[in-house]
This record gives structure tokens, C-alpha cells and sequence, in this order.
């Protein structure tokens, strides 16, 4: 899976020169928290209701209703915008986009194709795809279970589900509580939630939580 298969486009983006109260507005209106900042089609920064909200004068100011008004009025995007932007590339693998993304503490990237920004990918966008990668949509069993770190045990796992008339509605391996395990979460159907322990039992050194979810 590839960025440019879940990335948020057409691209909706904003010139350096709106006033930051016209794109408070637009960013509620089309439901989103970030935009790239274009100018003569390039990229130049991206602002975030973050730097949006930040811009705005303290609720604590002495300053009147309408002075509060003429003041932000006067206060554009390429005032708050970050002009250190990361691009990712439409065709970098979504992992590596959300590894970029947690190392660089950062909500969302501007996707390019041949240096053009085509889309947006978000945190939003990847916390679908978790959602999709654990099943969590459908209704299944789902088993969280610790097993040693050898060749061949997912093999086996798999083999005696499917043994059992079971079908793998999704399937996550994780890091265990010390090198030599992992931990599994995976939703399963088309097996009775007392037959899964049973069928698992020789391969599985701890259950965790075995539930109709």
C-alpha cells in the first residue's frame, strides 16, 4: 500500500496571502486541520489550525471587540505558516510515511509527485487504514495472545485455525514482553470463541484476552 492510494486530494490549499480569519473558515467548513500554502503553483509552507488559532489575540487582551477584529484581519498565512515543509513522495510505502510522521512529531505531509504536491496525508488517513489493518469494523473473534519467536509458529497458527473452519479477518504481530516472543491480535470467523483456545493451545504460551469483538 502506497501513499498516493490513501492520501486526502484534489489537494485543498491556500495562498500566503489570506487573512488567517478566512482560512479559520474554510478549514471548518471542509473539515480539515492543515493545508499546504501554494504560490504561483510551488510550494512555500503549510499552516495548521494550530498556527491558525495561535495567531489570534489572548482571550485575557484589553483590546475591544472590533480592535481585536481589525487586527486579525490584518494577519495572513505567510505570517504563521511553517516554511520548513516535509513532502513525501506519492509512490514511499504508507509505513514510511507514518514513521516520518511519529519521528518528526508532525500531523501530516504535503504528498508530491515529480515535486508537484497532488494530495495530503494525515494522521487521519493512517488511523483508517489501523482501523481497517485490525478489523475493527467487523464483528469477528478477537484473540491477543503471546507466542515464542521461532520459524515457523505463525505457520502453524494459521494452520490450525483454518484446521478449525476458521477464516482470518485480520492479523497484527507485535513486539513481545522480551526478544525471544511476539505478540499476536487477529480477528477471526467461522469459529466458535470456546474452539479458538483449544485449537491454539499447544502453540500459544500465554492467552491475553480471547473476546466477540
Amino acid at each position: 500500500m502506497f501513499v498516493g492510494e490513501r492520501m486526502s486530494h484534489p489537494v485543498i490549499a491556500v495562498s500566503p496571502e489570506i487573512p488567517v480569519h478566512d482560512v479559520l473558515v474554510m478549514f471548518k467548513k471542509e473539515h480539515i486541520r492543515r493545508a499546504p500554502v501554494m504560490k504561483d503553483d510551488k510550494l512555500v509552507g503549510i499552516v495548521s489550525e494550530r498556527d491558525l488559532l495561535n495567531a489570534s489575540p489572548s482571550p485575557v487582551t484589553s483590546l475591544s471587540v472590533w480592535e481585536m477584529n481589525y487586527l486579525i484581519s490584518k494577519v495572513t498565512v505567510k505570517q504563521v505558516m511553517s516554511k520548513k515543509v516535509k513532502t513525501i513522495d506519492i509512490d514511499t510505502p504508507i509505513e514510511e510515511a507514518a514513521r516520518i510522521m511519529a519521528d518528526s512529531k508532525i500531523g501530516g505531509m504535503p504528498v508530491v509527485r515529480s515535486g508537484k504536491v497532488v494530495g495530503m496525508i494525515t494522521e487521519t488517513d493512517l488511523f483508517k487504514i489501523f482501523l481497517e489493518l485490525m478489523g475493527a469494523r467487523t464483528k469477528a473473534i478477537r484473540v491477543t495472545a503471546e507466542i515464542e519467536d521461532h520459524p515457523g509458529q505463525l505457520a502453524k497458527i494459521t494452520k490450525a485455525i483454518a484446521e478449525e473452519g476458521g477464516n482470518f479477518i485480520s492479523f497484527g504481530q507485535f513486539s513481545g514482553t522480551d526478544p525471544s516472543t511476539k505478540i499476536l491480535t487477529f480477528k477471526i470467523a467461522g469459529i466458535k470463541k470456546d474452539n479458538v483456545q483449544k485449537a491454539l493451545s499447544k502453540y500459544v504460551k500465554k492467552f491475553w484476552d480471547i473476546r466477540q469483538s
